[in-house]
């Protein structure tokens, strides 16, 4: 199975050309700038219609109005909305965290997690400071998936292994919100 990671898009996402083939399209958050109705139709239309089997998501801190949403009516069967749910594709348990809701959520049998805040002290930083959740490094510690997948921290964008776990940045864009790096595949 093929993953192609995105993260930080910030309505940028019609930026996004020539994107790689992949089973598997994972957006980690801030998928909007200010959280609207209309920018989350503008970015779910384009997720829509990207050529992609599958397609999960989950919220950012800058996605406001789909904070306290538990679920998307109408989207088509092959979009996941992973609003501290999971789904299974291939045999592969994929579980997503909204952001800032409890860690306590996250399954043990989790194989990619993905959330959009990074773990404390891993690929964290931005601005000179660590952007990082705690309680959710401590629980990925734990559970130990076998990728964990997030943005947040524009500047730490990476791929780090800690372990058995193999952490994802994959934020695409600087803190000037350019367009700088690369949607991130990943083979499973």
């Amino acid at each position: 199975m093929t993953i192609l990671q995105i993260s930080d898009t910030h309505n940028r996402h019609q930026l996004l050309t020539d994107l790689p083939a992949a089973d598997v399209l994972v957006h980690c958050g801030d998928l909007t700038d200010m959280g609207t109705e209309q920018e989350v139709l503008a970015f779910l239309n384009w997720f829509i219609e990207s050529p992609y089997p599958y397609k999960l998501f989950v919220t950012g801190n800058h996605d406001l109005c789909l904070w306290d949403a538990e679920d998307i009516e109408d989207l088509p069967q092959n979009i996941y909305f992973l609003q501290d749910r999971g789904c299974e594709i291939g045999n592969v348990k994929f579980f997503g965290l909204g952001y800032n809701h409890q860690e306590s959520l996250i399954p043990t049998d989790v194989v990619i997690l993905i959330t959009h805040e990074p773990p404390m002290m891993i690929l964290d930083k931005s601005s000179g400071r660590h952007w990082g959740n705690l309680p959710l490094r401590n629980r990925v510690m734990e559970v130990r998936p076998q990728y964990h997948l997030f943005g947040h921290a524009h500047e730490s964008y990476g791929i780090v292994q800690s372990g058995t776990t193999i952490f994802s940045n994959g934020s695409v864009m600087d803190n000037l919100y350019q367009l700088c790096h690369a949607p991130r595949l990943i083979e499973l």
